[in-house]
């Protein structure tokens, strides 16, 4: 069985952020709340806002789209950002594990045939989140709250922030920018 992040490990770039600049492009209105995005983005850098908090506010944009129809228009465009490597590991036991949004990657992970994903829960709605952002400890925390697993054959991502995945695989690998798949240390 094998563990995956999403963004930057099997998709070229960060598929929140680029679902964002498509909202915008589609539907501008969502611009609305990019002051309150910018405050609250601000709190956080200089850290007198939580990373949830700041995450909530920028997720508000939410409430002036259907989300469901944008999210499967983005990934008929977006899906090309899936690295070809993933089509050749692909396995039914996969598991994903990011910090996304639920609602944004498992349409694009169904599409793939993958069922397994931890990802953060927020509201498709509003932005809310349920529990906490799905990020370093907490992927590991979820991983085995959810499948009670605490080992896997191999692990994939882009980012140093997933080494307490990476130390439970027996073999653990890291994306770079290109998408060359390098062992993890």
């Amino acid at each position: 069985m094998n563990i995956y992040d999403f963004d930057g490990t099997i998709y070229h770039g960060d598929s929140t952020y680029d679902f964002y600049k498509y909202c915008i492009k589609k539907r501008p209105k969502v611009l609305i709340y990019l002051p309150e995005t910018i405050f609250f983005g601000i709190g956080f850098l200089l850290k007198i806002a939580k990373k949830l908090t700041f995450k909530e506010h920028f997720y508000h944009f939410l409430k002036v789209i259907d989300t469901e129809t944008m999210v499967e228009a983005f990934w008929r465009e977006h899906q090309k950002n899936i690295y070809h490597w993933y089509y050749e590991k692909h396995e039914d036991t996969d598991i994903f594990i990011s910090a996304s949004p639920d609602f944004l990657l498992r349409p694009m992970l169904s599409k793939l045939g993958v069922t397994r994903l931890i990802a953060s829960k927020v509201d498709p709605q509003d932005g809310t989140y349920d529990g906490e952002n799905c990020w370093g400890e907490e992927k590991v925390r979820r991983l085995y709250e959810e499948y009670h697993i605490t080992r896997c054959d191999e692990f994939y991502s882009d980012s140093y922030s997933d080494t307490p995945l990476a130390e439970i695989a027996d073999k653990a690998y890291r994306i770079t920018k290109d998408g060359d798949i390098i062992p993890w240390y």
